[in-house]
Order: C-alpha cells, then structure tokens, then sequence
C-alpha cells in the first residue's frame, strides 16, 4: 500500500504509455499543468526507453515535476522477435504493478501522499488503482486521439450488438445511430471494435478502456469543442466531466526546433498556396508501388514538393527521380511538420491522418489528401472528407497515379480546393478562438489544472 503522510500539498502521480505519440503531449500537458499550479508537485511514470527519449528534448522541467521508470515487462534474458505488439503486451501485463511500486517510491521520496492521477486513457485500471490507494484519490485520464475515435470506443458494446453476425458484409453500412457519425461507415471504426483480433491484448485493452471511462473524475483531450459540437455534447453526456484542452500546441506551443534541412527558405521561394508537402508520420509507410505513383503524379503534374521521406525508404523511389526534380522539390529525412503547415506557399497535405497531424494541418490552414493505414487514421481520413470537407480520401485507400493526378488538380486548380480551404481556414479561427484567454480550450484547461492540483478529500 501507498504511505500515507500528513502533507496536504498536491502530488499527481502521471502515467503514460510508452508506445507510438502517447508519451511526449502527456509529458507537455504535464510540463503546463506544472507552470500552473507551482505548488503542485507531479512524478511522470514511464519506461526507462520512453523517458530517455521524450527527455531529450524537455531537459528544461519545471523543479516541480520529476520523472520515475518503470519496468517495461521484459523478464530477464527474454528474447523479442522485432513484433511491437509483443513488447506492447508485456507491458500492459505488468503495468498495474509496475505503476504501484513506482507510485510507493515517488510517495515515499517526495513526502507527499498521492493525490491525484493523471493516466493514457490506455490504463483502465486508473479506477482501480486510485480506490486502492485510498483517500479520494482521483482518476484523470487524458485521450491523445480526437473525439470521434473515443465515441468509437465508448459505444463498442452497441456496434457489436448493432452488426452482430458477419461484420464483413455490413462494412459499409453507416453508423448513424451514433451522433455525430451519420457520415461515417462501420469499417472506418478502429481495430478492435468490430475488426481484427478482438480477443487480442490490445483490442481488449481498448474495450475496458470504453467501459472504465465514464467512471473517471474527468476526462481531457486534445482537441476543441468548436470542431464538432454533436460530439462534444454527446461525450458530455457520457462522461462525469468531458474537457477539451487543445489543439494544445495552441495552448502551449512546442519548443522551436531547428529546420534542419532549410524547408522554410525553400517555401519562401514557391508561388503561394502551390506546394505539396508529404509525411506519413513516423510509423507508416506507404508500399514501394504506391510510393512509386505518388512520385511519378508529382513529376507529371510538376507540383513542387517537400517530401519528408526515411533515407532507407528513398530506394524505392522511381530511378532518376530526385535527379530529374531536383529543381522542383526536396525530398528529407525529416521536417518541421508545424512550421511547413503554417507556411503560406503550401497548399495540400498528403498524410496517413494521425491526430496531431490533422490538429497541426487545421492550424496551418492546409487541405488535405489522406492516405490512412490503421486505428484512428480510417475514421479522421473520413471526418476530413465527408464531414468537414477539408480534404479527399485516396480512391480505394491506395496511392494510385492517375488517381493522385486528380487530386493535385482538386485542390489545387479547382474550386473545390479553394472552397476547402475557406472551410478549413473557418476550423482554424475556431480552434484560434477556443485557445484564446476566454476561449472554451482555456477554460477547460483552468479547470482541469484546478482539478488536478485540488488536494485529497
């Protein structure tokens, strides 16, 4: 059991999942509540690689928050076979007891009690956990993904009890019992609700997820009320305390990094709203075929580019491409996506929707051409086409070169383009707004500093 200790000043125990783009905004959102509440004391739970890597870049911690590692669940000597999903499992598995222990150290170091916790939403036991460390500790999960992939998630029981049966042959039936998701089809939803391996770790991670939620204090996300309110109103509605607090690299802009590669004075030299700028994130990668179209669509059409592309993943690019266009784009390792976004030459997006790229492309003002691969990425490639209409979805869900071809010319020779783009620029004065002093994000961020900086009850 946690010691119990008779300081009354805050302590939030902060415990986050050390896979994919989990780990680095809880540690921002963290670093913010932090400068907020001064008094308030945090320890960041993380796996020794986790922590080493999102550290690297936030060596400048307030004096108030102090990480901690926790076991990754690897036993001694095991031997991995490169499958993600394998380290994933092993440290779910662990992870309850692994949280605890570091729990009791941060406790027992600092001298305070915990008062608070502050989990991934991934962690459906922070319920648990809380009740046993006793107290009136409260559960505060945070939703890295938008708000149509939690909705997903809180109504799995009713999909599945809605397409019982062969899901296969239902897949393209709409999901309009669900609001806010009259536009979106059943295979647009995320792995694990009715697809995939549902007795899986993982798919099972993500169903007591949606049943625990409702039952924590609070739940923050980074996204704004402003962007669909039939969501923000039905999560209301679900939830104890629903708080949208972004886009948060609005609410708290990330560090400058270094343009390494000198994308913005390139983009200070192309015509405005002309360049296409292409990243599948840090995870995905289109296959050699599809990388093939979408090079030769951009030569054929002659649309300059910024292709932030792997140096190992540039071989399957067609022969003589990056000599031929050597005038007409870059192709890099790396770029600073939100400063690209936001410069006024770029005029299309071509992306696999991850949700931080989709907040940072409505920031930028950018149109989007969405090529998604798994979990969230079907269901935001969709909201973009069908339902805010700042974007296409690649026919078929393939990069093809004809099908690019039109594209390009969509959005940005046509009118279609230009009316996107008054669409997403109106998304974009909302999310300005809703991060404003008075705006909805800046409150419900107040708000949830005050609760988790409130002490035990």
């Amino acid at each position: 059991m946690t010691k119990p200790t008779t300081d009354d000043h805050p302590h939030v125990a902060v415990l986050a999942f050390p896979f994919g783009t989990h780990a680095a905004p809880l540690l921002s959102i963290t670093h913010h509540l932090a400068a907020l509440s001064p008094s308030t004391h945090f320890s960041f739970f993380g796996t020794p690689s986790s922590n080493s890597f999102i550290l690297s870049s936030n060596t400048n911690l307030p004096p108030n928050v102090k990480p901690y590692d926790v076991w990754d669940g690897t036993p001694d000597g095991y031997a991995y076979t490169g499958d993600v999903q394998e380290e994933m499992g092993l440290f779910i598995s662990a992870a309850h007891e692994s949280f605890r222990k570091g729990v009791d150290r941060a406790v027992e170091e600092s001298g305070r009690r915990v008062s608070c916790l502050m989990s991934d939403a991934f962690f459906w036991f922070g319920k648990e956990m809380a009740e046993e460390i006793g107290g009136g500790v409260m559960w505060v999960p945070f939703w890295t993904a938008g708000p149509h992939a939690l909705s997903s998630h809180l109504y799995t029981d009713f999909i599945r009890e809605s397409f019982a049966g062969d899901v296969t042959q239902r897949e393209d039936e709409l999901l309009s019992s669900i609001p806010g998701m009259s536009r979106v089809r059943v295979c647009d939803l995320p792995e694990g609700v009715v697809f995939g391996r549902l007795d899986s770790l993982f798919s099972q991670m993500l169903h007591k997820m949606g049943q625990a939620l409702p039952k924590a204090d609070a739940v923050f996300i980074n996204s704004f009320e402003e962007l669909d309110p039939t969501f923000t109103n039905d999560l209301k509605s679900k939830l104890k305390c629903c708080l949208n607090i972004g886009p948060f690299n609005l609410i708290s802009p990330p560090a400058q990094v270094p343009d390494t590669y000198g994308c913005i004075p390139w983009l200070d030299k192309q015509q405005l709203a002309s360049v296409a700028y292409v990243s599948f994130g840090s995870a995905t990668i289109p296959l050699p075929h599809e990388l093939v179209a979408l090079a030769e669509a951009l030569e054929d059409r002659k649309v300059p580019f910024i292709w932030s592309l792997k140096d190992n993943a540039k071989v399957h690019l067609p022969d003589g491409f990056l000599e031929t266009t050597k005038f007409q784009g870059i192709v890099i390792p790396w770029a600073p996506q939100a400063k690209v976004l936001g410069h006024k030459a770029v005029g299309v997006f071509i992306t696999h929707c991850g949700w931080n790229s989709l907040l940072e492309t409505i920031v930028g003002g950018v149109p989007v051409i969405c090529r998604p691969f798994y979990g969230d990425q079907r269901l935001n490639a969709r909201m973009i086409g069908d339902v805010w209409k700042i974007g296409v979805i690649v026919n078929g869900g393939v990069l093809a070169k004809e099908a690019m071809i039109d594209c390009f010319d969509k959005i940005l020779l046509q009118e279609d383009g230009k009316q996107m783009r008054g669409r997403i620029k109106s998304l974009k004065d909302l999310a300005l707004a809703a991060t404003a002093y008075k705006g909805s994000s800046s409150d419900n961020m107040r708000e949830l500093s005050r609760l988790v900086s409130s002490p035990c009850k």
